[in-house]
């Protein structure tokens, strides 16, 4: 058991973006003092922190100072480099652990994990090292698995630095496989097929090391290219499945012994017999995007529990605070959306500010560029349906150009 860390001990974030800047705003407001280490002197997270260290996430100094001046280090994006965890774990708490970071941050580990414990995950094969080309006698096996999963459709997935959609090819055959492989640089990959895809789900685990857990109301996505463009909570599913979206979610993070807030997405999928079933996406091993709106209608934001989990301190009320909540990306290219030219037009906040349901929400980025998260709105209303509807009006608003006298 380790003693709780209470202000004002030192909060140390690997990366600077806009996950981190919302935990150490979090952090502060609680007391905590806090060092961020991001390479981009421009990162969003630094204006909130006591200190930021502007170098790359493996320079030896930087971490030196990391681990002397820190209490306990996280990080706020998944593909920190493994050996810097290892090295600031041989002397200060880190939370989440390395070792549940390295399979969420590799998708084949991450399969592998899954399958291993029992989780239900689609069709996948693993091409790496020591499947691309088996040579161990069952080649014909391998090859004849590779074409089933392909042979109605599949997406090819870079096993590490993969997100908002990049890094992924669609192939309907083998050969497309190869040649996707092969304009990716010849990196590990997981091949899956094609789901029959109704709704996609997230749950958001908040779990201290001592093993006590909240969850949030389930959220239901909607992606645009691959990127995430609209969350409505609560879920417009069966009361069923979100309960045993909570339960698979909870037993991955008991299952990865992980602290902190994980991100569990799950695929609500059409079984043999038409019938609904849950598949497990992919893992998050950090505060998520699809629960941005936990910062403006639940009692604790995902990136407070943050705070709380990985110092242990106790795990507070995440109940929400309105009947329904809609979240809507805002992308870069809305900044190009309202201009004639190519120069980036900022959008019309006007018509967001003035409507007291919503919350603007901007990253303090330094560039639009198209498919670049920019920021988010959040809706509040009496239904899901409602909540979705008017988030979405208020998004198609901030693309007219602003009125001048």
């Amino acid at each position: 058991m380790l003693e709780p860390l209470v202000p004002p001990a030192t909060i140390g974030m690997l990366g600077g973006g806009q996950l981190g800047r919302y935990a150490l705003m979090a952090a502060s407001a609680m007391g905590y003092r806090t060092i961020v280490l991001d390479p981009d002197p421009t990162a969003p997270a630094a204006v909130h922190a006591n200190q930021h260290l502007v170098a790359p996430y493996d320079d030896p100094t930087a971490l030196a100072r990391l681990a002397a001046e820190c209490d306990v280090i996280t990080t706020e994006f998944e593909n920190p480099p493994a050996d810097a965890l290892n090295l600031l774990a041989a002397t200060t708490r880190v939370a989440p652990g390395s070792d549940a970071v390295a399979i969420a941050q590799d998708r084949i580990l991450e399969k592998r994990f899954l399958a291993d414990h029992g989780f239900p995950v689609g069709p996948f094969i693993a091409l790496d090292e020591t499947s691309d080309s088996p040579n161990d006698g069952h080649e014909h096996e391998h090859d004849a698995r590779l074409a089933k999963i392909v042979s109605h459709g599949a997406v090819v997935k870079s096993a590490r630095m993969g997100y908002d959609g990049k890094g992924q090819h669609r192939v309907s055959s083998v050969p497309m496989m190869h040649e996707a492989v092969d304009a990716m640089g010849g990196v590990a990959v997981v091949v899956e097929s094609l789901l029959d895809l109704r709704t996609e789900l997230s749950v958001l685990v908040a779990r201290t090391v001592d093993g006590h857990i909240k969850t949030w109301p389930v959220a239901e996505n909607m992606h645009v290219d691959g990127i995430l463009d609209v969350s409505v909570v609560p879920a417009r599913v069966d009361a069923a499945l979100k309960a045993r979206s909570v339960e698979m979610a909870t037993a991955i993070a008991k299952a990865l012994r992980y602290v902190g807030v994980l991100a569990v997405e799950i695929f609500v999928v059409a079984d043999q017999h038409g019938e609904d079933t849950l598949l497990v996406n992919e893992l998050a091993p950090r505060p998520h995007n699809s629960g941005h709106w936990t910062l403006d209608a639940s009692v604790t934001s995902q990136f407070e529990q943050q705070v709380r989990a990985v110092c242990g301190v106790g795990l507070a009320d995440t109940a929400m605070t309105a009947p329904a909540v809609a979240m809507v990306n805002l992308l870069g290219d809305l900044w190009f959306s309202a201009g004639a030219g190519t120069a980036p037009v900022e959008p019309n906040w006007a018509s967001v500010l003035a409507d007291p349901a919503a919350t603007l929400h901007l990253y303090g980025k330094s560039e639009p560029r198209p498919a670049r998260k920019m920021g988010h709105v959040t809706v509040t209303a009496a239904t899901p349906d409602a909540a979705e509807q008017r988030a979405r009006q208020l998004r198609m608003a901030l693309s007219r150009p602003i009125q001048t006298s």
